[in-house]
C-alpha cells in the first residue's frame, strides 16, 4: 500500500514539474521571436515624411545612386551584416529593395539577429516610385 501511494506521489510530481518546464519554454519562445512582415507604401509614406524610420536599401550601390528612398542608407544584401545595421530607440528600422526579394532575405537575416521582428517594404522601390512618392537621385559623378 506505501509503495503504491509513493509511486503515485512521484508520478504526480514528476507531471507537474513538466508542464512546470513547458510552461517555462512557451513564456521563453514568445519573448524572443524573430519574424518577417510586410509594410505597404501607404503605411510607410507617413513615418518616412515624419523621419520615424530608419531606411535601410539592399540593392547594389548603383541601384542606391541611380534612386532611393529619402534619407535611405545603402546595405546591399550581398555583402549584409545584420550587426551593422543601425537600430536606433523611438525609430523602427525598415528594408527595402527593388520589389522585395532580397530585402525579404535581408530581413530573414536581421530579424534572426535581433530575435524580433523586422519589416520589409512590400512592392519595394518600384511600389515606392509608382506610387508618385520622393526619390532621390545622386548627383552625377
Amino acid at each position: 500500500m506505501r509503495i503504491a501511494a509513493l509511486v503515485l506521489a512521484c508520478t504526480t510530481l514528476a507531471g507537474c514539474s513538466l508542464e512546470q518546464d513547458a510552461s517555462a519554454m512557451a513564456v521563453g519562445e514568445e519573448e524572443a521571436v524573430a519574424s518577417v512582415e510586410l509594410m505597404s507604401i501607404e503605411e510607410l509614406a507617413p513615418l518616412v515624411a515624419a523621419g520615424e524610420v530608419v531606411l535601410i536599401d539592399v540593392r547594389r550601390p548603383d541601384e542606391f545612386a541611380e534612386g532611393r528612398l529619402p534619407g535611405a542608407l545603402n546595405a546591399p544584401v550581398e555583402t549584409f551584416d545584420p550587426a551593422a545595421i543601425p537600430i536606433e530607440d523611438g525609430r523602427e528600422t525598415i528594408l527595402y529593395c527593388r520589389s522585395g526579394n532580397r530585402s525579404t532575405r535581408a530581413a530573414e537575416m536581421l530579424a534572426e539577429h535581433l530575435q524580433g521582428k523586422v519589416r520589409h517594404v512590400e512592392g519595394g522601390f518600384v511600389a515606392w516610385q509608382e506610387a508618385g512618392n520622393e526619390v532621390i537621385v545622386s548627383p552625377e559623378g
